[in-house]
C-alpha cells in the first residue's frame, strides 16, 4: 500500500495536466486531482512526485480497496516512509503512539493516546521541512480509512508552509470526498481524456495498430485504461496483432475491457441502472424520451450518472456517454427479458417512425412476415435520407425477422443491406451481410454485388481483398457490365494499394470496354474518370481531354460515389491548378450533395479537397474546422484513418501548432503503412517533411521528403502539381548545405512543369532558388529572385506561399548584415500570416532574435555562415565531438569534418576553442 512504485499499464500524454498540478502545489500548497478510474490520475502523480524527488522529501502514499476497512492502515503505512532519524527526535508519548500504530511493539493498542499521535505526525512533519521541503502524494484517496483521514486531515492544518500535500481520487457519484483532507480552497484539477492522437501514440506503444486509434477512442471516450484493454480484448480475439482488424469493426468489448467498463458503471446508484439501459439501446438518447419510456425520475439518476463521469447531459437533454463501451456493456450484461422490456418502451416512446419499427423489430426474436416489410420500408426511408448505415442494419435486421420460406425476398434484403454498407463504408456490416449472402442459394449477380460491398466498405485497406476480387471476377464471368465494375475496383486498387498508376489505367480502359459493351454509360463514365486521373498523375497531355469526355457522359448516379466521378475529378484538377475560386465554388455545392447520399468517404473526399482549397487560399480557420469535421467524420463511420490524419496534420501545419502537425502525420505514416495505402503514405510524410523544414530540422527533412520523392518515382509520379514537395525538398537541401544539389532538382522539377504547363508550380521552386542562390553566395541575385516571387504569390492569390517568400527573403536579407530590410520582410510576412491566421508561420515571423540571428549580432563573421553551418558551429562549440554532430544532424561524420574546414575559414578560426570564443559560448 506504501508509495505507488513499478510500471504503469496507462499513460497520460497531455503534459499540460502536469503543468497545472505544479502550478497549484507552487501557489496554494495543495493539489486535489479527480477523475474516473483509469484516467491516468496515478501516472501524472507518479510523474509529479519522480521530478519533485530531485529537490525535496516526497511521502508517497497508494491505499488498496480493502485498506478502507483497516483502521489507521494508510498512516501506518505513511510513517513507515519516514526516515527513522526524523522519529528519534519525538518526546516519548509521541514515539510510543507511533510505534503502536505501526506495529513495532506487542503493547495493546487500546490504550494508545491518540492525542499524542497526532502531535507526533505534526513533529514528524516539522522535523522533515526544516531540512528539505516536504511533498506528501496519496493516490487512490477514496480508499483512505476514516482513522487515517481524520489523523491526516489534523496533521496537515498544522503542518509549515513547506509541506505541500497531492491528493488523488477517483470521481464518486457525488464529486470528490476529500476535500476536507486538503483543507478549504484547495484547487481541484480533473484528468481529462486522452484525445485521438494520444490514444493512437498509445496503442503504438503497445504493440496495437494504430488505424485502431479512431474506433478505440470512441469506444473508450479517451480513457487510456479503457483504451489499452479494448486493444488486449482485440488481441486476444485475434484481430489486432494479426492485421485481421478492421477500422470499421466492432471492437468486442469483452475479458478486460468488460471488465473495466463493469467498475466504471458500477459507480452509478444502482435505481439509476435503468435509465442508463434505455439511454444505451437508444440512437438519440434524450432526458424528454426516457421520461416518455417510463422514467419519470431520468433526469435526477442521469444527474448522478453525469457526476460519476459516465454520461453527459446537454443543455437540449441529449444523453452522451463518455466511452461508448459502457454502451455496449450495459446491454451486453443486461438479459434478453430486459432489453425486449426497453427496446418495447422506446418503441413506444420515440417520435421517428423508423425508430419506432427498429425498437419493435429488436423487441422479438421470432420471424415475422409483416414486422421485416415494415422493417424493409424503413430501410428504404434510410436510404432517401442518405441515412445508409443505419439502413445497412435494418436490411440485416429484415433479413433476420423473414420467415424461412420467403427466401428469395431474405436474399433480396441482405444484397441491400450488403450495398448499403459499402456505400456508408461499414465495412463491419457489409461483411456480415455477404457472408450471409454467400451461405445462400445466390445467384452469380448477388453474389458480385455483395462482394463489390465489401470491396467498396474497405477504404483505403484493398490489399488484403485479392481474393474477394478474384472471386468477384469469377462470379461476373458472363455478364459485361458486373465485370467493368470488379475492374473499376481492380483500377483503384492499382493505384492506391500498388501504387502502379499504368496497371490502373489499363484496368479502367478495359473497365470502359465492358461497360460500352454491355450499355452501362455510368460505368463507362466512371473508367474515362480513373484514366483521366492516373494521366494526370502519369503526365498525360490528354488527361484533360479525357476528363472532358467523361463529364459529358450522362451518368445519373454514380456506383463508386462522388469521389470517382468526373465532377470531383474536374475539382481537384482546379486545385491543382490553383483555380482556388472556382474548385472552392463546386466544392460548396457538392458538399450538400454528398451528404445526401449518405456516403461518409464521399463527405471526407469533398471535406478533405475543401480544407486544402481553404488553407491554400490563407483561410487557416475555415481550413482547421473542415479537417476537423473530418476527422470526426473518419472516427464516428469508421473510415480509413490514414486520410483523415494527413488532413488534420495539413490544418495544424498551417493553422494551429507545428507539433500537433508532426503528431497527426506520423499517425497518418503509421495509419497508410498498415493498411498498404501508397497514396496517402506519401501525403502525410510530405506533411512531416514541411514541418521539419519550417522548424529548422533540415537533415531530418531532407530524409523524409527524399522519401517522398522515392515514393512517387516508385508510383511513376510526373505531374508536379499534383503533390508539391519537390520545392520543400530543395529548400531542405540548402538548409542542408547541399545547395548544388538543390540546384539540380530545381531545374529537373522546373524543366518537367514548364512542358506540361503547370505555370504556379514554377513559383514555389523559384523560392527555393532564392534560397540555394543564397547559400551560393549570389546575394543580389538571390534577393531579386525571392521579392518578384512574393509578389507572383500575391496575384495567384496564395497568400501563405507569399507569406514563406517573405520569410526567406528576411533570412536572405539578415545574412547580408542588412538589417532594416529583414526587419521589414519579418513585418510584412507576420501580416501575412496574421490576416490568414496561421499561428504558427506567425510565431516564425515573430522570431525577433532566433538562435543564429543573436550570434550573428555577437559575431559579424557568423553571418557568412549557412543556417547548417550555424547549427553545426553551436553544437562543436557546445562541446560536441565530430561523431555526435553527425548523429545529432543526421549526417556523415566525413561531411561535417569538410563543413567545419569552411566554418573554420569563414570565421578565421583554427581550433575549436578557438570558435567557441568567437561565438562566445565558452
Amino acid at each position: 500500500m506504501v508509495a505507488a512504485t513499478g510500471n504503469a499499464d496507462t499513460t497520460v500524454g497531455q503534459g499540460g495536466i502536469i503543468e497545472a498540478v505544479d502550478r497549484a502545489l507552487t501557489t496554494h500548497g495543495r493539489a486535489l486531482l479527480t477523475g474516473p478510474a483509469g484516467a491516468g490520475k496515478t501516472e501524472v502523480v507518479r510523474a509529479v512526485a519522480a521530478a519533485a524527488e530531485r529537490r525535496e522529501t516526497v511521502l508517497r502514499l497508494a491505499p488498496e480497496a480493502g485498506d478502507e476497512a483497516i483502521p489507521e492502515a494508510s498512516a501506518a503505512a505513511l510513517l513507515s516512509t519516514v526516515p527513522r532519524t526524523a522519529l528519534e527526535r519525538l518526546a516519548g508519548p509521541q514515539r510510543t503512539a507511533i510505534a503502536l500504530l505501526r506495529r513495532e511493539t506487542d503493547e495493546p493498542r487500546d490504550g494508545r493516546d491518540h492525542v499524542a499521535l497526532r502531535l507526533a505526525l505534526v513533529e514528524v512533519l516539522r522535523t522533515l521541512a526544516a531540512r528539505t521541503p516536504v511533498l506528501i502524494v496519496l493516490d487512490n484517496a477514496q480508499w483512505l480509512d476514516a482513522e487515517s483521514a481524520d489523523l491526516l486531515r489534523f496533521a496537515l492544518r498544522l503542518t509549515p508552509p513547506r509541506v505541500r500535500v497531492l491528493v488523488a481520487e477517483r470521481v464518486q457519484g457525488g464529486g470528490p470526498a476529500t476535500e476536507p483532507l486538503c483543507g478549504p480552497g484547495t484547487p481541484e484539477i480533473r484528468v481529462p481524456p486522452l484525445g485521438a492522437e494520444e490514444i493512437a501514440e498509445l496503442l503504438v506503444r503497445h504493440g496495437l495498430p494504430a488505424r485502431l486509434a479512431g474506433r478505440i477512442h470512441q469506444a473508450s471516450g479517451g480513457n487510456p485504461r479503457l483504451a489499452l484493454a479494448l486493444g488486449h480484448s482485440l488481441a486476444e480475439a485475434g484481430g489486432a496483432r494479426d492485421g485481421g482488424a478492421h477500422h470499421a469493426d466492432t471492437l468486442p468489448v469483452s475479458g478486460q475491457a468488460r471488465e473495466v467498463a463493469r467498475r466504471l458503471l458500477a459507480e452509478a446508484p444502482a435505481e439509476g441502472r435503468r435509465t442508463l439501459l434505455l439511454a444505451a439501446l437508444a440512437t438519440r438518447p434524450t432526458t424528454a424520451l426516457l421520461r416518455r419510456a417510463g422514467r419519470p425520475d431520468a433526469e435526477s439518476e442521469l444527474a448522478r450518472a453525469e457526476r460519476a463521469a459516465l454520461v453527459t447531459v446537454g443543455e437540449d437533454g441529449a444523453v452522451r456517454f463518455t466511452a461508448g463501451a459502457l454502451r455496449t456493456t450495459l446491454a451486453a450484461d443486461a438479459g434478453w427479458p430486459e432489453r425486449a422490456a426497453a427496446h418495447a418502451a422506446l418503441a413506444g416512446a420515440v417520435d421517428d417512425p423508423v425508430q419506432a419499427v427498429r425498437h419493435r423489430a429488436l423487441a422479438v426474436d421470432t420471424p415475422d412476415q409483416w414486422l421485416a416489410a415494415e422493417i424493409t420500408e424503413a430501410a428504404a426511408a434510410c436510404r432517401r435520407r442518405g441515412q445508409r448505415a443505419l439502413a445497412a442494419e435494418l436490411g440485416l435486421l429484415a433479413a433476420e425477422r423473414t420467415p424461412v420460406d420467403l427466401a428469395g425476398e431474405e436474399l433480396a434484403r441482405l444484397v441491400a443491406a450488403a450495398e448499403d454498407a459499402g456505400w456508408a463504408g461499414r465495412a463491419d456490416l457489409a461483411r456480415r451481410a455477404t457472408r450471409a449472402v454467400l451461405a445462400r442459394d445466390a445467384s452469380p449477380a448477388d453474389r458480385v454485388r455483395a462482394r463489390l460491398a465489401v470491396i467498396d466498405a474497405a477504404g483505403q485497406a484493398l490489399s488484403d481483398l485479392d481474393e474477394t476480387f478474384a472471386h468477384a471476377m469469377a462470379d461476373a464471368a458472363t455478364e459485361p457490365s458486373l465485370q467493368a465494375a470488379v475492374q473499376l475496383r481492380v483500377a483503384w486498387k492499382h493505384n492506391l494499394s500498388d501504387g502502379d498508376p499504368v496497371r490502373s489505367r489499363d484496368a479502367a480502359a478495359a473497365a470502359g470496354e465492358l461497360a460500352a459493351t454491355g450499355g452501362d454509360q455510368v460505368a463507362e463514365a466512371m473508367a474515362l474518370t480513373v484514366r483521366a486521373r492516373m494521366g494526370r498523375i502519369l503526365g498525360d497531355p490528354d488527361a484533360e481531354e479525357i476528363l472532358a469526355e467523361a463529364l459529358a457522359v450522362p451518368a445519373p448516379e454514380v456506383p463508386l460515389g462522388m469521389r470517382n466521378a468526373p465532377q470531383y475529378l474536374a475539382v481537384r484538377h482546379a486545385l491543382f491548378d490553383d483555380r482556388l475560386d472556382d474548385a472552392r465554388r463546386q466544392l460548396l455545392v457538392l458538399l450538400p450533395a454528398v451528404r445526401r447520399t449518405g456516403s461518409a468517404e464521399d463527405v471526407f473526399e469533398v471535406l478533405r479537397s475543401l480544407t486544402e482549397v481553404e488553407l491554400r487560399g490563407g483561410r487557416c480557420a475555415a481550413g482547421s474546422a473542415h479537417a476537423r469535421h473530418a476527422l470526426e467524420l473518419t472516427i464516428e463511420a469508421g473510415l480509413s484513418p490514414g486520410p483523415a490524419w494527413y488532413c488534420a496534420a495539413t490544418a495544424e501545419a498551417q493553422g494551429g501548432s507545428f507539433a500537433r502537425a508532426a503528431g497527426y502525420a506520423r499517425r497518418g505514416i503509421q495509419a497508410s503503412e498498415e493498411e498498404h495505402d501508397q497514396v496517402f503514405l506519401s501525403r502525410s510524410l510530405y506533411a512531416l517533411g514541411l514541418v521539419e523544414l519550417a522548424t529548422g530540422e533540415a537533415a531530418k527533412a531532407v530524409a523524409t521528403l527524399r522519401r517522398v520523392a522515392e515514393l512517387e518515382a516508385a508510383q511513376q509520379v510526373v505531374d508536379p502539381s499534383v503533390l508539391r514537395w519537390h520545392g520543400e525538398l530543395a529548400e531542405a537541401l540548402v538548409a542542408a548545405d547541399a545547395p548544388d544539389e538543390a540546384a539540380r532538382l530545381i531545374e529537373d522539377v522546373r524543366t518537367t512543369a514548364r512542358t506540361l504547363g503547370r505555370t504556379t508550380v514554377t513559383a514555389a521552386l523559384d523560392r527555393a532558388q532564392g534560397l540555394c542562390l543564397s547559400a551560393l553566395g549570389e546575394a543580389e541575385e538571390a534577393v531579386a529572385l525571392l521579392e518578384a516571387t512574393a509578389r507572383r504569390f500575391e496575384a495567384l492569390g496564395l497568400p501563405l506561399e507569399r507569406g514563406r517568400t517573405l520569410l526567406a527573403l528576411a533570412r536572405v536579407e539578415r545574412r547580408r548584415r542588412r538589417r532594416a530590410p529583414a526587419r521589414a520582410a519579418l513585418r510584412a510576412a507576420a501580416e501575412v500570416f496574421e490576416r490568414a491566421g496561421a499561428k504558427p508561420w506567425l510565431d516564425l515571423a515573430r522570431e525577433t532574435a532566433p538562435e543564429t540571428a543573436a550570434t550573428a549580432a555577437r559575431h559579424p563573421g557568423v553571418a557568412a555562415l549557412t543556417d547548417a553551418e550555424t547549427r553545426l558551429a553551436l553544437l562543436v562549440s557546445q562541446g560536441a565531438s565530430n561523431q555526435e554532430a553527425a548523429a545529432k544532424l543526421f549526417l556523415s561524420v566525413k561531411t561535417v569534418e569538410s563543413r567545419l574546414t569552411r566554418i573554420y575559414q569563414k570565421l578565421d578560426v583554427r581550433s575549436r576553442a578557438q570558435l567557441a570564443t568567437a561565438l562566445r559560448i565558452a
